[in-house]
């Protein structure tokens, strides 16, 4: 099913959303500063291309650093993508069969805002305790 889902997710607005991360991603490289956001950019641009079967989760190492970077982010990038996830979004809750799409995309908002200190997993190994294998 999530084979499925991807393939649609893909056509109608997983392409874009990744040619968006992947602009603001190499805007990013352009400084020095700037190359840990668009390496971010590029993880999460890869995530938007294909999202069924993987999970974002919470890096536990994260410090003080993310959160000061994920500020950065938030006025740089994260608004833009975050609006781009929004439109897509509502677009794609007006039909039925893209209403899965929709919530999808409403989902990825939070990563698109602040990616730093966040991992992006296959969905089996976010949560151990249900099957998955852990690390």
């Amino acid at each position: 099913m999530k084979t499925i889902l991807n393939v649609i997710w893909l056509v109608l607005c997983g392409f874009w959303m990744f040619l968006g991360y992947m602009l603001a991603g190499v805007l990013l490289c352009i400084t020095i500063i700037g190359i840990p956001f668009g390496f971010a950019a590029f993880r999460i641009g890869l995530y938007a291309l294909w999202p069924f079967g993987q999970t974002v989760v919470d890096r536990r190492d994260a410090g003080a650093p993310s959160c000061v970077g994920n500020v950065l982010w938030l006025i740089l990038a994260g608004w833009w993508l975050a609006l781009g996830h929004i439109t897509t979004g509502i677009a794609l809750c007006l039909t039925i069969i893209g209403i899965p799409l929709g919530i999808a995309n409403f989902k990825m908002i939070p990563v698109s805002l602040l990616p730093l200190g966040k991992e992006i997993v296959p969905s089996d190994q976010a949560y151990p305790a249900y099957g998955g294998q852990g690390r």
